[in-house]
């Protein structure tokens, strides 16, 4: 790897750090609580393992997100139908408002993101 191809990384990368600041101040909830909603949005139901896959984290860090949307009352957990041990996720109502709003909202993203998105 060159050093413009690790430049331009950095600069990716600090622009999607000052994106995930803009955007947790402005809607209350951070990234990966909203790529959660988003997820669930397209799918309904999805295990923590789902999440965790789809969202590119470790199964830890899934369960940690996982309980932050829970606790904003936006995700609900119901065991599943055929296997009692398997936990389901899926949006509440008030989750879905929220993902909903996000979809129609007008995030300014940096310039280096533009290209990308």
């Amino acid at each position: 790897m060159n050093q413009s191809k690790i430049c331009k990384i950095r600069d990716i990368y600090r622009a999607i750090s000052e994106f995930e600041t803009a955007f947790a101040e402005q809607f209350g909830i951070c990234l990966n609580e909203a790529m959660v909603l988003c997820a669930l949005l397209e799918r309904k139901t999805m295990t923590a393992g789902e999440l965790a896959e789809t969202l590119g984290v470790t199964q830890s860090n899934a369960s940690k997100i996982i309980r932050m949307v829970e606790d904003k009352a936006f995700v609900n957990r119901v065991y599943g139908k055929e296997d009692r041990r398997q936990m389901l996720f899926s949006l509440t109502a008030e989750g879905q408002e929220k993902i909903e709003t996000l979809k129609c909202s007008d995030m300014t993203l940096p310039e280096v993101l533009k290209n990308i998105v």
